[in-house]
């Protein structure tokens, strides 16, 4: 069977939003940080939706405890890293795709590494507040959109995720930390998907030895989804 031509592939796509925006989006560039249940689902989203180049932050592999909930978690992807199992689907998906592996813990000592400036868009799907807190600053910094991800797991109900501003969300644990760190760190604005559902309580995971953050497989690809679809409406509207 011969190979489907990137018009065929994306027509559909190209139906709803016109040819001269798909060339925008085949043109851009996003940047996406922590490739778990909610950020493998956005870089998917992503580049389904014709974006051009995708690149994926992640340090961590593929365990076993991500194969309830996250795309690139399959028995054939267990210990691989998880920028290179996402970078191999997407390929699959898009061979034209640019796409760009950052296999790091984003911090202080590794920012560097990375220029957002190269980029049209951030997705934050970090699970830590200092990363999620430097990577907000960074971004500013280089004036790229940022979206930020706050918390997904402990949830039940995809339908109550909803974007806000940092400074208007109420109910979510993470959020609240975050918006007191943003105010003590003089960071006036930040677009976040939260959910407004009260957290459920999570037992104790005692191979884990702590108290482990539940997760279905219906909620974090939702969110990632969601993140995916307003960079890419803020993508074609340039």
């Amino acid at each position: 069977m011969n190979k489907p031509g990137i018009q065929e592939r994306f027509a559909r796509g190209i139906a709803v939003i016109g040819q001269p925006a798909f060339e925008r989006l085949q043109a851009s560039g996003v940047i996406v940080f922590g490739v778990g249940g909610v950020g493998a689902a956005c870089a998917e989203a992503l580049v389904r939706s014709g974006v051009g180049r995708v690149a994926l932050v992640d340090h961590d592999i593929v365990s076993p405890s991500n194969l309830n909930r996250q795309l690139i978690a399959l028995h054939s992807t267990l210990g691989q890293q998880k920028t290179t199992a996402c970078a191999r689907r997407l390929k699959d998906i898009a061979p034209e795709a640019e796409i760009v592996e950052y296999p790091l813990f984003y911090g202080e000592e590794t920012a560097g590494k990375i220029s957002l400036a190269d980029y049209d868009a951030v997705a934050d799907c970090i699970d830590t507040l200092s990363g999620k807190l430097l990577l907000a600053r960074e971004a500013i910094k280089a004036g790229r959109y940022l979206v930020s991800c706050m918390g997904a797991g402990n949830r039940l109900d995809p339908g109550q995720l909803q974007f806000a501003d940092i400074y208007q969300t109420s109910g979510c644990p993470l959020a609240k930390r975050m918006r007191k760190a943003c105010r003590e760190q003089g960071i006036k604005s930040l677009r976040v998907l939260y959910s407004t559902e009260e957290p459920v309580r999570a037992v104790s995971d005692t191979a884990m030895g702590r108290h482990a953050p539940g997760s279905m497989a219906f909620v974090p690809p939702v969110a990632g989804m969601m993140m995916a679809g307003d960079i890419v409406k803020h993508l074609i509207r340039g």
